[in-house]
């Protein structure tokens, strides 16, 4: 008995020195971004302006090619944590095809693109997506880098957790911006949950006009895991006194990306009424009134990942969406159906008129 005993309690003790261990590593090496800072650059050598007062905007969240139709996702109610090395390969492929058919686009907004990450097998997607857009430049913003993110918890804890994560935002644009800069939303998690969740932020390209006035253009990606809707408010707080600023000043924005919340007009259930469990909130109506939101009301961005898709029962909504300046003229925008063939997320495509 007394064996068995030492036996257990040095297990017990062993999986404590691991969880302190561990604590301790994520707290030293804790992404810590400043407010604002300058995003990673890759310009082109040339040097386009913009010329043209009609422009096109692609959004998308490629969802790190690991939530295609087939899987589900462990913190969403499913099961599994990764996709296999041959169904994320299947979805960056599509994604990809799917893009570099999207090459007369001026701006792509890309959000979940992984740098550096076990659930995308070290595949630095922003890398490669540039390759197949070779007349954009190109800037990233991370908003989440972990050395290693220890659940889900596991008998074999260094095989079945999310391990390292280094991915964010993309800003694909043939106009050349004269900067691209982080701004790191304010608000997060208690700790020790916040040393292995993402530091949410935007990422702002400006881009000079005639006139001496510039265009904003913002990359967003809310938070999601967010009970009662505290970061969301401090997020859209922060965003709403940014985005008066730069219009005050004559400025032209056009914000878009995941805002994990629908638009304030949009019923989250149109496409599935049934879905009890399923909370989705708006943004409020009085937000930014004279502004426009500028979503596809008919076409579903956003599907649930508790199970894989079907067409049939999974609930769907709009999540992915544009917020216009009242100085920018709506012509179209459009959802794109993939079938959430490559992501858990459908694109959305946008053309506007600047006044």
């Amino acid at each position: 008995m007394d064996t068995v005993l030492r036996l257990v309690l040095g297990i017990l003790g062993l999986a404590a020195l691991i969880f302190v261990g561990l604590l301790v590593f994520g707290t030293v090496t804790d992404y810590n971004p400043p407010p604002v800072e300058d995003a990673e650059a890759h310009p082109l050598a040339v040097s386009p302006a913009v010329t043209d007062s009609t422009l096109t905007f692609l959004i998308w969240n490629i969802g790190y090619s690991g939530l295609g139709r087939d899987q589900d996702f462990f913190m969403d109610g499913g099961k599994n944590v990764q996709p296999r090395r041959s169904e994320s390969d299947a979805n960056f492929a599509g994604a990809l095809n799917y893009l570099r058919s999207q090459q007369d686009i001026d701006f792509l907004l890309l959000q979940e693109v992984d740098r550096d990450a076990k659930r995308s097998f070290g595949r630095d997607q922003a890398v490669e997506l540039s390759e197949a857009l070779q007349a954009h430049h190109w800037y990233f913003a991370a908003n989440f880098k972990v050395k290693f993110i220890p659940v889900p918890f596991d008998p074999f804890p260094f095989v079945r957790p999310i391990g390292r994560v280094h991915g964010g935002l993309v800003t694909f644009s043939k106009p050349t911006p004269t900067s691209a800069k982080r701004y790191d939303y304010p608000g997060n998690y208690g700790w020790p949950t916040r040393i292995f969740h993402l530091d949410r932020c935007f990422l702002e390209t400006r881009y000079p006009l005639a006139g001496g006035k510039e265009l904003v253009v913002i990359n967003s990606h809310n938070s999601a895991y967010d009970e009662g809707g505290v970061l969301k408010a401090q997020e859209m707080a922060m965003l709403k006194d940014y985005v008066l600023g730069e219009f005050n000043q004559g400025n032209y924005v056009i914000a878009g990306g995941d805002w994990n919340q629908c638009p304030p007009d949009f019923d989250p259930k149109t496409f599935k009424k049934d879905e009890a469990e399923y909370d989705q909130q708006n943004i409020p109506a009085d937000y930014l009134p004279g502004w426009t939101w500028a979503y596809d009301g008919s076409t579903p961005t956003n599907r649930k990942v508790a199970r894989p898709y079907d067409p049939a029962s999974t609930f769907t909504t709009v999540i992915d969406f544009y917020l216009l300046s009242p100085n920018v003229d709506l012509l179209s925008v459009q959802g794109v159906s993939l079938d959430f063939a490559h992501s858990d997320h459908q694109p959305v495509q946008l053309k506007v008129q600047l006044r």
